[in-house]
């Protein structure tokens, strides 16, 4: 393979217990994925962004099959639909889980994993409804161990690229802890040549430049200009990947001195379908920073701000679904996410693409300042990872 993409991903949420007993839909709803994603962006707009809102929506979906009240009612509102709905259950138990894994293009697996405190006495409604979603498994440990050892093993394996340390992931010892995950793995439609990567400029949002390895290849593919209400223009270059199913959207100000944020506030379902409708295939010498990021988020203020607040309450949550005998909350949302976007292997002679570049008569599509991206499902625009490139050089 001469490209390889590789992401993977950990949503963790941690359900606590309390002395007190609280009183048109998609898998991976549009509306959900750009709110969370402004909501994030909007906290800091200088720094390197991922996070996959499919990993989130599965972990919010558990969550919903346990709540009760109006922390149901709040959960439903922020993900628009009703998880009692036998389509939606039936769409997440079968349709979304191994739906895109192939042998020669694009592979994409969701897992959920439910640690229980061993003695924890659940519903079997909630566990007969969990065990159904996306290659869910539920598995007793003791979470008073020192260590982790025992669900560190669970978490840690090579295609998740995630560690669980009690340091690293929460402040007090849960009671129950779901784990979404979805790892992806896959190759350009068109791949980009060792040969072709060099060190160009980058302009960063200050204004200065730094080099960084810029790959490079000539391809066909869809392509549109647009304008904000605003009138600045931007453009959006979509690079499938193998098979086609699933695909990067790459957002650019086509001014440099156009600040990114201004596209993120704009940022819709309605936008992506827009764009959808305006890309046209094109002939193009494309020029894309190799970048990685990952990033470790504390959801719990997202979310409350996006409405799900209950869920948080020690005294008002109602979790009575998962437990008639305990008292839940959740204690702690916290959400690592990581993308590596290379070839596979070390760059290679610097020149080349400059000649290539000179030779061909094609426009140019070049990344080489602040950008979004989407990793997303073509047929539906399911968002998997959204994020925005402040600095390539910086993970």
């Amino acid at each position: 393979m001469h490209h390889l993409s590789l992401i993977s991903l950990l949503c963790l949420l941690m359900v606590e217990r309390t002395t007190c007993h609280g009183n048109a839909v998609t898998n991976f709803d549009g509306e959900f994925s750009a709110s969370l994603y402004q909501a994030l962006a909007e906290k800091d707009n200088s720094s390197n962004l991922i996070v996959s809102p499919a990993s989130i929506s599965l972990s919010l979906r558990l969550l919903q099959l346990g709540a009760r009240g109006n922390t149901l009612a709040q959960l439903e509102r922020t993900m628009r639909y009703d998880i009692s709905n036998p389509s939606i259950q039936e769409a997440a138990s079968q349709s979304r889980c191994d739906l895109y894994n192939s042998s020669h293009g694009a592979q994409l697996q969701f897992t959920n994993t439910l640690l229980i405190q061993s003695g924890i006495q659940l519903q079997p409604e909630f566990t007969q409804n969990a065990m159904q979603w996306c290659n869910s498994s539920l598995i007793s440990v003791n979470f008073s161990f020192s260590n982790y050892t025992q669900f560190q093993a669970l978490t840690s394996r090579g295609e998740a690229g995630v560690e669980v340390t009690e340091a690293s992931w929460w402040d007090t010892v849960p009671h129950m802890a779901l784990l979404s995950s979805v790892d992806f793995r896959g190759t350009w439609q068109t791949q980009f040549l060792f040969r072709g990567t060099q060190n160009l400029p980058f302009s960063l949002a200050n204004g200065s430049t730094i080099k960084v390895p810029m790959m490079y290849q000539s391809s066909e593919v869809k392509f549109g200009q647009f304008y904000l209400p605003s009138d600045q223009r931007y453009a959006v270059l979509e690079l499938p990947y193998f098979g086609k199913s699933l695909s990067l959207l790459l957002v650019i100000p086509s001014e440099r001195k156009t600040p990114l944020s201004l596209f993120q506030t704009q940022l819709t379902s309605r936008t992506v379908a827009f764009w959808d409708a305006g890309l046209r295939h094109t002939k193009m010498d494309i020029f894309l920073p190799r970048f990685k990021l990952q990033s470790r988020l504390n959801l719990k203020p997202v979310l409350e701000l996006l409405g799900i607040s209950d869920a948080f309450d020690p005294f008002i949550a109602d979790f009575s679904g998962i437990s008639d005998t305990e008292g839940f909350y959740v204690s702690e949302a916290i959400h690592k996410a990581m993308i590596d976007v290379t070839e596979d292997g070390t760059a290679a002679a610097a020149a080349t693409a400059m000649v290539l570049l000179k030779r061909s008569r094609a426009p140019v599509f070049k990344v080489d300042r602040p950008f979004l991206f989407i990793l997303r499902r073509v047929n539906g625009g399911s968002v998997l990872f959204i994020g925005r490139v402040m600095n390539p050089a910086e993970e």
